[in-house]
């Protein structure tokens, strides 16, 4: 299997995070201050990006954490924030956001799953790289740009014509 080299058990998720207003495109409008932020929190709290894809509104990753650490909210908060802090302010807040200080870009939960063994983190990667091709944003993998797909090919894990053509 391909994807052998990258599966720990204990500290491997997957995630999918998603903005509030569903019809933004900030996540790939923005797509570099959203790296500079990920760069950021890694740099102070170490993980692995094993996976990633970014969407218009959403984004799914899986992440390989360090040994005996299991703390993905903080990061993902920092995370959050960083990016929120670095792009323009033209959003709605609501009453409740504005209390607590938090802008109206991200919704305020995530979907949180706990990678269980080689081929469970198989078929999370092969959804991740799918995934544009599934909400119609490329015929192919290859042509979204927004992916870990081209790191995997790079490293010959995957063809570049995976996933074929819609």
């Amino acid at each position: 299997m391909y994807y052998r080299r990258s599966f720990f058990p204990g500290g491997t998720f997957f995630f999918t995070v998603t903005l509030a207003d569903r019809r933004s495109d900030l996540l790939v409008r923005y797509v570099d201050a959203l790296r500079l932020a990920f760069q950021t929190v890694r740099a102070r709290h170490p993980f692995d990006v094993t996976a990633i894809v970014v969407m218009p509104d959403h984004l799914h990753t899986i992440w390989q954490l360090p040994d005996g650490d299991d703390n993905y909210a903080q990061r993902w908060a920092l995370i959050k924030s960083a990016f929120s802090r670095s792009i323009p302010s033209r959003e709605s807040v609501s009453p409740s956001r504005r209390i607590k200080r938090e802008r109206g870009i991200w919704q305020r939960r995530c979907w949180e799953h706990q990678i269980r063994d080689e081929q469970d983190f198989a078929r999370h990667v092969d959804y991740i790289h799918f995934n544009p091709v599934k909400h119609g944003h490329a015929s192919r993998v290859v042509d979204w740009p927004y992916s870990s797909f081209h790191r995997y090919v790079r490293e010959g894990l995957l063809s570049v014509d995976w996933g074929g053509e819609r």
